[in-house]
């Protein structure tokens, strides 16, 4: 029997991993379609992301391409990710 691999989130990655988005979970708050927000700046499946830095009970600042955003904690969470990889973070 093969356990079907478990995905994360974002929100669960430490300064200096990254991994690939899968997908992101709908998500609308006070009418703003979050979901549509975040794949607007990068975050679509398939795309390589790295978390730089973790502010403790705040912001993640997450690196997509050659762009770096400030993503908060639930936004994080609505993005599933795969393949971890520990790097160093620059």
């Amino acid at each position: 029997m093969t356990l079907a691999p478990t995905l994360s989130t974002l929100d669960s990655l430490k300064a200096g991993q990254s991994a690939t988005v899968v997908q992101l979970a709908p998500h609308a708050q006070g009418g703003v379609d979050v979901q549509r927000r975040l794949m607007e700046l990068g975050f679509v499946p398939g795309e390589r992301i790295r978390v730089l830095k973790r502010v403790l009970g705040g912001p993640l600042a997450v690196k997509v391409g050659e762009s770096t955003f400030a993503l908060r904690r639930f936004e994080a969470a609505l993005i599933s990710i795969d393949s971890v990889n520990s790097i160093k973070a620059d």
